[in-house]
């Protein structure tokens, strides 16, 4: 039974987690002191609210603990160190912060500010999107380990190295000049949408959609839309996350199970943010070209369904990048037509990121724009995937790929993709996943068995795991 204790605990995690994050690190420029300090201040709420009683601003409430815990330990690394007054002690904090932090007043919005700071390039490039994940979305090494498709080991190496660059280099954790922001613009967009997808990639608790990870991802795009007006990795970036969150109020049933894409009610999506979407990918078409919605006749396979287990696969904002060999020749499905927008340079400030965003955002539109899931364009996605599969490479991208091949080519060619992904992807649940649904399609009934028993013995997930049981049970086996 959830206590109110309970939910003000996690209520004010998701509400203050980062907050009291930027605030210690502006305060006392120490930032592998304030991570330990507001993990203890939140279990200190733990012990004290369900006794206590929930304090009436549970924000202050935390950020008193929080701060006392980096004053105890600076105090005491000084009284190591020189043996000299706690006034001293504070006095120089008070000093190294001012030095040390810029209160980057060009970048209004707190998180964002924290953002940037944690993306200095001085950081290796994936330790920066880890540590980001930890400070500001306040993801556990878990998960996001399970984001990035790394062992939680490699993950935890990369989080501690990370902040002990920060605390020994001298770093400043400051958002950069208003110049210079360009500089960590793809860094950051890479950590808004891994945040977004987080909300959307079940993790192993019992509730499989965060929402609101969605809603401040989105908010987020939209404050840096107006500190760097027109650049093409943001407004790419923010026509993808429209496009996906649109569907947010269908992906689960009244009961809590997840609803596959071709199953949701699409009078419940939010047309608004579609309409929004579309726009945006309208302008960073090439001068004169438009946005064609898919018409009611549109050629493609009758009756079909989007794989089971393979929703989340399927959807760009489940897809996280990682190197891996390129896929094999095009097939037939890429050689089709492609999307009226997808050839068209986008203009402004213009990064493979936003080629590789814009591309995902273009096969979003095309699931958001067909009026049914039988008019649903399977030849043109499957084109978009290979050519953003050729640009990244990621595994991730051949296994939505042969998704969608599967649906304008038939179960054979899809399979004929999932070829090598076992490796490429290690206790990824998603790809046996997908094969089982596929080997069902083509009629092979005990493979596709053994092929759901083995993404039942990878997915960590409780509603993930009761879908994957029920696609098992409806071939007759257990």
């Amino acid at each position: 039974m959830v206590t109110p204790a309970d939910s003000a605990l996690a209520d004010a995690w998701r509400d203050h987690w980062s907050r009291l994050i930027g605030l210690l690190i502006g305060q006392f420029a120490r930032p592998d002191l304030a991570e330990d300090a507001v993990s203890d201040a939140f279990e200190s709420a733990a012990r004290h609210w369900p006794v206590d009683g929930v304090p009436t601003n549970t924000g202050a409430w935390l950020l008193t603990a929080a701060r006392r815990r980096v004053l105890d330990r600076l105090r005491s690394e000084a009284v190591q160190r020189r043996k000299e007054p706690l006034m001293v002690v504070d006095d120089e904090m008070r000093a190294a912060a001012a030095a040390a932090v810029d209160p980057g007043a060009h970048v209004a919005d707190e998180q964002l500010r924290l953002i940037f700071a944690c993306c200095h390039p001085a950081i290796a490039p994936d330790d920066r999107v880890a540590l980001t994940l930890r400070f500001v979305v306040g993801l556990t090494t878990t998960e996001i380990g399970r984001l990035l498709l790394v062992q939680e080991s490699t993950m935890a190496a990369r989080l501690t190295r990370a902040k002990k660059r920060l605390a020994s280099s001298g770093i400043p954790f400051a958002t950069p000049a208003a110049a210079r922001l360009d500089e960590r613009l793809d860094v950051v967009a890479t950590v808004v949408y891994l945040a977004f997808t987080s909300g959307y990639h079940p993790g192993e608790g019992a509730v499989p959609l965060r929402v609101d990870l969605g809603d401040e991802a989105i908010r987020l795009l939209r404050v840096l839309d107006g500190l760097l007006p027109g650049r093409a990795v943001v407004r790419a970036l923010l026509a993808l996350l429209l496009l996906q969150h649109s569907r947010r109020d269908t992906r689960l049933d009244t009961a809590g199970a997840l609803v596959l894409l071709p199953d949701q009610d699409r009078s419940r999506w939010h047309r608004d943010e579609i309409a929004e979407g579309v726009a945006l990918l309208e302008s960073l078409a090439a001068r004169g070209a438009g946005w064609t919605a898919p018409a009611s006749d549109a050629a493609a396979p009758a009756g079909r369904s989007a794989p089971a287990g393979a929703t989340a696969t399927a959807d760009p904002t489940d897809s996280a990048d990682s190197s891996a060999p390129s896929g094999r020749g095009a097939d037939p499905a890429a050689r089709e037509p492609a999307s009226p927008l997808a050839d068209a340079p986008a203009p402004g400030h213009q990064t493979r990121l936003a080629t590789e965003y814009r591309l995902q955002a273009l096969i979003a539109a095309e699931h958001a724009t067909a009026p049914t899931s039988a008019d649903t364009r399977w030849p043109v996605i499957a084109n978009l995937y290979a050519q953003l599969e050729a640009l990244t490479g990621s595994p991730v991208v051949r296994l939505a790929r042969a998704v969608a091949v599967s649906e304008a080519s038939g179960p054979e060619a899809g399979l004929q993709l999932l070829e090598g992904l076992d490796d490429a992807l290690p206790r990824h649940h998603r790809v046996p996943a997908v094969r089982a649904e596929l080997l069902a399609r083509a009629g092979h009934r005990e493979a596709a068995a053994d092929a759901y028993r083995a993404a039942l013995s990878l997915v960590t997930n409780p509603t993930e795991r009761t879908y994957l049981q029920s696609r098992l049970t409806s071939l007759g086996r257990r």
